[in-house]
C-alpha cells in the first residue's frame, strides 16, 4: 500500500490556532496549573541524585512518590513528558512563565551531564541498559530513558532552546557506543524489553541534524520480529501489550517523514489495519484491556475494569494524526474525534457541577484515571497529584497542554477543517474563524451570569433541542490564487447542507468523507448543518450489547449493575429520550430510558465523575 503522492498536511510555518472552547481552555488551564504546582527540585531529584548533585540527609518536601519514587525503576520517566507538555504548551501560548521553567529544567540537566562524564543525562544508571543486555530483569530502561529524549527534542524544536538539542546529540553517542557492543541477534532480544519511542529519538535526530550516526541507530533498533511480521500480514499483535508497539510504530512513522522509505510506511499502514481496522473498536474508540491487544471482532470477552489505558488513547491519537497528515482520509479525523470526547476529555481533569447548596460526598474534581472502566457497574479511579505518576500521568500532561492541535491542517492550496471547535486559524494566505451557533436565543447560561434576555425568534423556533451541530466559517482570503476549503461530514451525520454567503451550495451528503468548496476567497462566511441523533454502537462479538451515542460522544447509563433494556418494537436507539434537555441558555445533552421497569438516567461519559455506570447494555424484545 502507498502513500498518496500529495504534500504532507500540516500547519504552514508562521500560521497560527486560536483556541475559544470553554471546555478545552478550562483542560488546558488546568495543566498549566498542574505543570506549574511541580517544583523543579522534585521534577529532577532522579537526575540530579543520579549525577550526585543532590546531597542532603533530609527528604524533600513533598517528594514524588508511585512511579517516580526514588526506588523505583522508571523514576524520572515524568520530567520527560513534562518538558514536551511544557514545549507543547508554549508553542500554542507563547506562555513565557512556562517556558523559563522548563529553559531552567534544561540547565539543570545540561549540569548533570557534565557531572554524569559528558554525555549521561538520564535519571537512571547506565547499568541497567547493560543488565538488560545479559538478559536480568530491569522495567523498561529504554522506555524511561525515551521520554527524557523526547522532552529534549520537543523543547528544541517546538521551544528553541539550542542546549536541548546539544544535550540530546551528546546522550546519543552513548547510545551508538553502547549499542554498537552487540551481535544484531542479540540486540533485536534487547529490543524484547520495552524500549518505548527510542526508533523515534533516532529518527527525529537524524532528520534535524542528517548525522550518519542515527540512520545507523535506525538501522539498529528496527524491531525485526514485530516490523516484519506486520507486513508479511501475520498477526503479531492480538493479546501482546499494546503501548509498547505503538511507540514503537511511531517510530516507523517518524522514520517515514525523515528519509521518505516507502517500506516504513507500508508497516504503519499494516499496523493501523491489524490494530484498528480488523480488530474492530469499542464505542470509546479504543481496542485494550488490562493493557492488552483484544481479540479481533471479539472486544466483548474483555469488557472490564481496565479498558482503554490513557497512553494508548493519547498515543493511537499521535498515530491517526500521522497517517491523516499523509493521506488525508477522513477516517483518521474521525478516529481523533471519538477518542478526545470519550478518551481524553473521559479521563482526565473532570469537574463536577454541585451549585445551589448540592453537595457531594466525594471530591468535585478528578484529575486522571489510568483505565476507562467498560464493564457494567464501573467506576472510574481517580489518581493523586503527586503519589501515583503512571505512565499516563505523562500522557495526561502532554494531550491537554494545547488542545489547538487536529481542527486545521494545510496542503499547499487545501485547507481542511477536521474538528468543530471554536477557534481561529490565522494562515499566510487565508484566515478562517470557526464559530459554532448553539441555536439557543439566549446568552443567559448560568444563575449568576450577566446574558441578556432580548426577545428573539430563535427560542420560539426551536422549543426543543434542535439536534444538529452548527457551525459558520468566517473566511477571509489574502491572495488572488484559488483555495480548497474542505470540510469534515463526520461518520455520525444524519444529514447535512451547507451554504455560502447564504446561497446553499449542491454537496453530496457521504458520512466520513470531505466536501470541498473551490474559489478565490475573500470575504465570505461558510455555515453548514450536521444533523444527528442517538445512535447505538453494537459490541463486536455480542451484537445484542449495545452502546448509546450522542453524535460522536459515548453515553453512560448510571447504575451498578448490568441491566438488560427491553425493547417492544423499533430500534434500540428509540429506548432513550431527553431528560433534562435545557438549562437557562443551555442545550443538556441527559436523557432517560423508556418502557423499562426500571429507568435508567444517560449522561456523556466524559461527565462521569465517581458515579458507577454501564456503557453496554444488553437489549431484547420485550415478551407479549
Amino acid at each position: 500500500m502507498k502513500t498518496l503522492k500529495m504534500k504532507t498536511l500540516k500547519m504552514k510555518k508562521g500560521s497560527q490556532v486560536i483556541l475559544y472552547d470553554e471546555d478545552l481552555l478550562r483542560r488546558r488551564n488546568e495543566n498549566r496549573k498542574y505543570l506549574l504546582e511541580l517544583t523543579n527540585d522534585n521534577l529532577l531529584l532522579p537526575y540530579t541524585a543520579e549525577a550526585g548533585l543532590y546531597k542532603t540527609s533530609e527528604l524533600p518536601k513533598n517528594i514524588h512518590g508511585g512511579w517516580e519514587s526514588p526506588l523505583c525503576e522508571l523514576r524520572g520517566h515524568f520530567l520527560g513528558h513534562w518538558l514536551s507538555a511544557a514545549a507543547m504548551h508554549y508553542e500554542a501560548t507563547g506562555d513565557r512563565m512556562v517556558k523559563a521553567k522548563a529553559d531552567d529544567i534544561i540547565d539543570a540537566l545540561a549540569e548533570c551531564q557534565e557531572e554524569n562524564g559528558g554525555q549521561w543525562a538520564a535519571s537512571i544508571p547506565m547499568k541497567y541498559l547493560y543488565r538488560i543486555a545479559d538478559g536480568k530483569p530491569v522495567w523498561a530502561p529504554q522506555y524511561t530513558i525515551h521520554k527524557t529524549f523526547m522532552g529534549l527534542l520537543d523543547m528544541y524544536e517546538l521551544a528553541g532552546n539550542e542546549k536541548a538539542l546539544e544535550i540530546a546529540v551528546k546522550m546519543a553517542e552513548w547510545f551508538y557506543e553502547w549499542s554498537g557492543k552487540y551481535t544484531r541477534e542479540h540486540f533485536q532480544r534487547i529490543l524484547d524489553v520495552e524500549t518505548g519511542g527510542m526508533l523515534e529519538i533516532w529518527a527525529v535526530l537524524y532528520r534535524i541534524t542528517g548525522k550518519q550516526m542515527f540512520r545507523e541507530l535506525m538501522d539498529r533498533y528496527y524491531r525485526e520480529g514485530l516490523f516484519d511480521g506486520l507486513l508479511a500480514g501475520r498477526d503479531v499483535l492480538t493479546n501482546m501489550h499494546a503501548n509498547t508497539t505503538i511507540p514503537e510504530i511511531l517510530g516507523v512513522a517518524a522514520c517515514y517523514e525523515a528519509t521518505g522509505d516507502e517500506k516504513y510506511f507500508d508497516i504503519v499502514k499494516a499496523y493501523w489495519k491489524q490494530g484498528v481496522t480488523d480488530r474492530g473498536c469499542y464505542a470509546t474508540g479504543g481496542q485494550t484491556c488490562g493493557e492488552i491487544w483484544s481479540p479481533n471482532q471479539n472486544l466483548a470477552v474483555r469488557l472490564g475494569d481496565k479498558n482503554q489505558e490513557h497512553c494508548t488513547v493519547y498515543n493511537m491519537m499521535r498515530l491517526a494524526d500521522f497517517l491523516f497528515r499523509h493521506t488525508g482520509e477522513a477516517e483518521y479525523a474521525d478516529y481523533w474525534e471519538k477518542n478526545l470526547y470519550n478518551g481524553i476529555m473521559a479521563q482526565a481533569y473532570w469537574e463536577g457541577s454541585f451549585t445551589h447548596g448540592n453537595k457531594s460526598e466525594y471530591p468535585e474534581e478528578g484529575l486522571l484515571t489510568y483505565f476507562l472502566p467498560l464493564r457494567a457497574g464501573g467506576r472510574k479511579a481517580w489518581s493523586s497529584r503527586t503519589q501515583d505518576f503512571f505512565c499516563c500521568h505523562g500522557s495526561l500532561v502532554q494531550a491537554n497542554a494545547a488542545h489547538n492541535k487536529g481542527i486545521f491542517y494545510e496542503n499547499g492550496d487545501q485547507l481542511y477543517i477536521c474538528q468543530y471547535f471554536v477557534s481561529d486559524y490565522i494562515g499566510e494566505d487565508i484566515s478562517v474563524k470557526l464559530r459554532i451557533d448553539k441555536l439557543n436565543g439566549s446568552k443567559h447560561l448560568a444563575s449568576d451570569s450577566v446574558g441578556s434576555q432580548t426577545i428573539n425568534q430563535i427560542c420560539s423556533a426551536y422549543p426543543n433541542n434542535p439536534r444538529k451541530l452548527v457551525c459558520e466559517l468566517f473566511v477571509e482570503g489574502k491572495s488572488d490564487k484559488e483555495k480548497d476549503i474542505l470540510i469534515r461530514i463526520p461518520e455520525w451525520a444524519q444529514s447535512f447542507t451547507l451554504t455560502v454567503n447564504g446561497q446553499e451550495e449542491p454537496v453530496k451528503y457521504s458520512p466520513g468523507t470531505f466536501v470541498k468548496l473551490t474559489r478565490v476567497w475573500s470575504n465570505e462566511v461558510i455555515r453548514f448543518e450536521v444533523g444527528k441523533k442517538i445512535t447505538v454502537n453494537r459490541l463486536p462479538g455480542a451484537e445484542n450489547m449495545v452502546a448509546f451515542m450522542d453524535g460522536p460522544v459515548v453515553l453512560a447509563g448510571l447504575c451498578d449493575e448490568e441491566r438488560t433494556l427491553y425493547l417492544e418494537d423499533g430500534e434500540p436507539e428509540d429506548l432513550l429520550v431527553a431528560d433534562n434537555e435545557r438549562e437557562w441558555g443551555n442545550w443538556m445533552n441527559t436523557y432517560k430510558t423508556v418502557h423499562q421497569d426500571r429507568g435508567i438516567r444517560f449522561i456523556p461519559l466524559n461527565q462521569v465523575g465517581y458515579e458507577r455506570y454501564a456503557v453496554y447494555f444488553p437489549v431484547e424484545k420485550k415478551k407479549s
